[in-house]
Protein backbone atom coordinates (compact mmCIF):
# COMPACT_ATOMS: atom_id res chain seq x y z
CA UNK A 1 0.00 0.00 0.00
CA UNK A 2 3.15 2.61 0.22
CA UNK A 3 3.12 2.31 -3.17
CA UNK A 4 -0.46 4.25 -3.69
CA UNK A 5 -0.31 7.60 -3.22
CA UNK A 6 -3.50 8.52 -5.23
CA UNK A 7 -6.83 6.87 -5.28
CA UNK A 8 -9.68 7.69 -8.34
CA UNK A 9 -12.63 6.80 -6.91
CA UNK A 10 -15.40 6.80 -10.08
CA UNK A 11 -19.27 7.43 -8.22
CA UNK A 12 -22.63 9.40 -8.94
CA UNK A 13 -23.42 12.94 -9.61
CA UNK A 14 -26.28 11.49 -7.47
CA UNK A 15 -26.76 10.29 -3.91
CA UNK A 16 -29.04 7.36 -5.00
CA UNK A 17 -32.07 6.27 -3.55
CA UNK A 18 -30.42 4.05 -0.76
CA UNK A 19 -28.60 6.12 2.18
CA UNK A 20 -25.79 3.02 2.36
CA UNK A 21 -24.67 4.66 -0.42
CA UNK A 22 -23.92 7.89 0.86
CA UNK A 23 -22.28 6.30 4.42
CA UNK A 24 -20.38 3.93 1.83
CA UNK A 25 -19.44 7.09 -0.12
CA UNK A 26 -18.86 8.84 3.41
CA UNK A 27 -16.75 5.52 4.89
CA UNK A 28 -14.57 6.11 2.20
CA UNK A 29 -13.71 9.70 1.97
CA UNK A 30 -12.54 8.91 5.48
CA UNK A 31 -10.38 5.69 5.34
CA UNK A 32 -8.86 7.53 1.97
CA UNK A 33 -8.10 10.51 4.17
CA UNK A 34 -6.91 8.67 6.99
CA UNK A 35 -4.38 6.87 5.39
CA UNK A 36 -2.62 9.81 3.68
CA UNK A 37 -3.83 8.87 0.25
CA UNK A 38 -4.91 11.63 -2.70
CA UNK A 39 -8.32 11.34 -3.64
CA UNK A 40 -8.97 12.12 -7.69
CA UNK A 41 -11.95 12.51 -8.39
CA UNK A 42 -15.04 14.11 -11.16
CA UNK A 43 -14.50 17.30 -9.20
CA UNK A 44 -18.29 17.76 -8.69
CA UNK A 45 -19.95 18.97 -5.39
CA UNK A 46 -23.02 17.25 -5.78
CA UNK A 47 -23.96 13.21 -5.29
CA UNK A 48 -21.64 10.78 -3.76
CA UNK A 49 -18.53 12.54 -5.64
CA UNK A 50 -19.39 15.56 -3.43
CA UNK A 51 -19.80 13.07 -0.10
CA UNK A 52 -16.65 11.40 -0.88
CA UNK A 53 -14.68 14.55 -1.11
CA UNK A 54 -16.01 16.27 1.51
CA UNK A 55 -14.94 13.65 4.24
CA UNK A 56 -11.12 13.09 2.61
CA UNK A 57 -11.47 17.56 2.98
CA UNK A 58 -12.84 16.61 6.83
CA UNK A 59 -10.17 14.52 7.23
CA UNK A 60 -7.47 16.98 6.21
CA UNK A 61 -6.45 14.63 2.82
CA UNK A 62 -5.73 16.20 -0.62
CA UNK A 63 -8.30 16.45 -3.10
CA UNK A 64 -8.05 16.85 -6.69
CA UNK A 65 -10.99 17.27 -9.11
CA UNK A 66 -10.84 17.25 -12.73
CA UNK A 67 -14.19 18.57 -14.50
CA UNK A 68 -14.97 19.46 -17.80
CA UNK A 69 -15.45 23.41 -18.81
CA UNK A 70 -19.18 22.74 -19.47
CA UNK A 71 -19.70 21.15 -16.11
CA UNK A 72 -17.77 24.03 -14.34
CA UNK A 73 -19.90 26.50 -16.20
CA UNK A 74 -22.84 24.55 -14.98
CA UNK A 75 -21.40 25.58 -10.79
CA UNK A 76 -21.34 21.52 -9.73
CA UNK A 77 -17.77 21.87 -9.37
CA UNK A 78 -16.00 21.52 -5.75
CA UNK A 79 -15.36 24.60 -4.58
CA UNK A 80 -13.48 23.30 -1.78
CA UNK A 81 -10.68 20.95 -3.24
CA UNK A 82 -7.27 21.06 -3.19
CA UNK A 83 -6.55 21.26 -6.57
CA UNK A 84 -9.58 21.43 -9.46
CA UNK A 85 -8.06 20.99 -12.72
CA UNK A 86 -10.90 21.86 -15.57
CA UNK A 87 -10.85 20.18 -19.12
CA UNK A 88 -12.07 20.14 -22.30
CA UNK A 89 -14.04 17.48 -22.61
CA UNK A 90 -14.90 13.90 -20.70
CA UNK A 91 -11.63 11.81 -22.62
CA UNK A 92 -9.17 14.61 -20.89
CA UNK A 93 -11.37 14.08 -17.51
CA UNK A 94 -11.20 10.17 -18.10
CA UNK A 95 -7.16 10.18 -19.20
CA UNK A 96 -5.83 12.60 -16.39
CA UNK A 97 -7.82 10.78 -13.59
CA UNK A 98 -5.90 7.89 -14.97
CA UNK A 99 -2.74 9.64 -15.47
CA UNK A 100 -2.96 10.80 -11.34
CA UNK A 101 -3.59 7.71 -10.00
CA UNK A 102 -2.36 4.40 -8.74
CA UNK A 103 -5.87 2.92 -7.93
CA UNK A 104 -9.01 3.04 -8.95
CA UNK A 105 -12.58 2.48 -6.80
CA UNK A 106 -15.98 2.31 -8.27
CA UNK A 107 -18.54 3.21 -5.64
CA UNK A 108 -22.69 3.19 -7.33
CA UNK A 109 -23.37 5.62 -10.09
CA UNK A 110 -24.96 6.36 -13.15
CA UNK A 111 -23.67 5.70 -17.12
CA UNK A 112 -20.92 7.79 -16.56
CA UNK A 113 -20.13 5.66 -13.59
CA UNK A 114 -20.45 2.68 -15.94
CA UNK A 115 -18.28 4.22 -18.90
CA UNK A 116 -15.25 4.77 -16.38
CA UNK A 117 -15.35 1.58 -14.85
CA UNK A 118 -15.34 -0.38 -18.27
CA UNK A 119 -12.90 2.14 -19.54
CA UNK A 120 -10.59 1.52 -16.83
CA UNK A 121 -10.86 -2.32 -16.97
CA UNK A 122 -10.45 -2.27 -21.02
CA UNK A 123 -7.22 -0.63 -20.39
CA UNK A 124 -6.16 -2.73 -17.86
CA UNK A 125 -7.12 -5.78 -19.81
CA UNK A 126 -5.65 -4.03 -23.01
CA UNK A 127 -2.21 -3.69 -20.78
CA UNK A 128 -2.07 0.07 -20.65
CA UNK A 129 -1.45 -0.20 -16.97
CA UNK A 130 -1.67 -2.78 -13.84
CA UNK A 131 -3.25 -0.69 -11.12
CA UNK A 132 -5.64 -2.42 -8.43
CA UNK A 133 -9.56 -1.39 -9.60
CA UNK A 134 -12.01 -2.16 -6.94
CA UNK A 135 -15.76 -2.54 -7.85
CA UNK A 136 -17.29 -1.92 -4.30
CA UNK A 137 -20.96 -3.37 -4.59
CA UNK A 138 -22.85 -1.53 -1.78
CA UNK A 139 -26.13 -3.66 -1.26
CA UNK A 140 -25.88 -5.58 -4.44
CA UNK A 141 -25.66 -2.17 -6.16
CA UNK A 142 -23.64 -3.94 -9.05
CA UNK A 143 -25.20 -7.12 -8.90
CA UNK A 144 -25.80 -7.06 -12.69
CA UNK A 145 -22.66 -5.92 -13.55
CA UNK A 146 -21.14 -9.22 -11.96
CA UNK A 147 -23.24 -11.40 -13.98
CA UNK A 148 -22.60 -9.80 -17.08
CA UNK A 149 -19.16 -10.26 -16.67
CA UNK A 150 -19.50 -13.63 -16.05
CA UNK A 151 -21.71 -13.66 -19.21
CA UNK A 152 -18.88 -12.16 -21.58
CA UNK A 153 -16.33 -14.75 -19.92
CA UNK A 154 -18.85 -17.71 -20.72
CA UNK A 155 -20.06 -15.92 -24.16
CA UNK A 156 -16.44 -16.78 -25.08
CA UNK A 157 -15.51 -12.59 -25.85
CA UNK A 158 -13.04 -12.57 -22.63
CA UNK A 159 -10.64 -15.09 -21.29
CA UNK A 160 -11.88 -16.30 -17.78
CA UNK A 161 -8.75 -15.27 -16.32
CA UNK A 162 -10.46 -11.24 -17.08
CA UNK A 163 -12.40 -11.70 -13.61
CA UNK A 164 -8.97 -11.44 -12.21
CA UNK A 165 -8.66 -7.72 -13.82
CA UNK A 166 -10.66 -6.19 -10.92
CA UNK A 167 -11.85 -6.98 -7.51
CA UNK A 168 -15.29 -7.00 -6.21
CA UNK A 169 -16.58 -5.97 -2.35
CA UNK A 170 -19.22 -5.65 -0.64
CA UNK A 171 -17.98 -3.22 2.12
CA UNK A 172 -15.34 -0.64 2.19
CA UNK A 173 -13.65 -2.23 4.79
CA UNK A 174 -12.60 -4.80 2.25
CA UNK A 175 -11.44 -2.14 -0.29
CA UNK A 176 -7.97 -1.24 0.98
CA UNK A 177 -7.04 -4.84 1.63
CA UNK A 178 -8.39 -5.47 -1.98
CA UNK A 179 -6.39 -3.06 -3.41
CA UNK A 180 -2.95 -4.26 -1.42
CA UNK A 181 -3.77 -7.87 -2.94
CA UNK A 182 -4.24 -6.97 -5.94
CA UNK A 183 -2.14 -9.14 -8.53
CA UNK A 184 -0.62 -8.35 -11.86
CA UNK A 185 -2.79 -9.21 -14.66
CA UNK A 186 -1.96 -12.34 -16.77
CA UNK A 187 -0.52 -11.43 -20.70
CA UNK A 188 -2.85 -14.40 -21.43
CA UNK A 189 -5.99 -12.12 -21.02
CA UNK A 190 -5.01 -10.28 -24.15
CA UNK A 191 -2.42 -12.56 -25.95
CA UNK A 192 -5.41 -15.51 -26.20
CA UNK A 193 -7.70 -14.05 -28.42
CA UNK A 194 -4.70 -12.62 -31.09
Amino acid sequence: MEHIKAIAVYCGSKSGVKKAYVTAAQELGSQIASRGIRLIFGGGRIGLMGEVADQVLAGGGKVTGVIPHFLNDLEVAHGGVTELITVDNMHERKYIMYDKSDAFVILPGGLGTLDECMEILTWKQLQVHTSPIVILDIDGYWKALRILFQDIVDGGFAHPKALDLFTIVDSVADVFDAIATASEPDPIILESHL
